[in-house]
């Protein structure tokens, strides 16, 4: 069984920081692509972020380009979202995905979720 848990979240002010980190256990589980995506109250689940096992193919949704940054390390089957200058419009859950294809920031083609970390972030 694969499992992702997501930790890290929680309240901030705008300007401020927050770390997530996200997981992932199971027999033999070392997924190819990582991602982040988030889902703010009454909107669609949205891509945030993603990389591939070797930290490369990196890419960013633009409203958090410049400000938030993914890793991951592989030793520790664990991909982070350090996210800075959080705005207001930063708040959703923030969700870990994970699959063996190639990066993509296409929620649909992730086969593996976590059940996601509240972000809020008060003006």
């Amino acid at each position: 069984q694969v499992l992702l848990q997501e930790s890290g979240g929680g309240l901030v002010q705008a300007g401020g920081s927050l770390r997530l980190s996200c997981a992932a256990s199971g027999r033999t589980f070392s997924p190819y692509t990582m991602a982040w995506f988030r889902q703010a109250p009454g909107k669609e689940r949205e891509f945030v972020a993603r990389l591939n096992r070797i930290a490369g193919s990196i890419y960013y949704a633009d409203s958090v380009k410049g400000r938030f940054t993914i890793s991951r390390d592989n030793a520790k089957n664990t991909v982070y979202l350090l996210m800075n200058s959080l705005k207001p419009e930063d708040t959703a859950v923030y969700y870990c995905a994970a699959d063996n294809g190639a990066p993509t920031t296409n929620a649909q083609s992730y086969a593996y979720w976590g059940q996601g970390t509240q972000v809020t972030v008060s003006s």
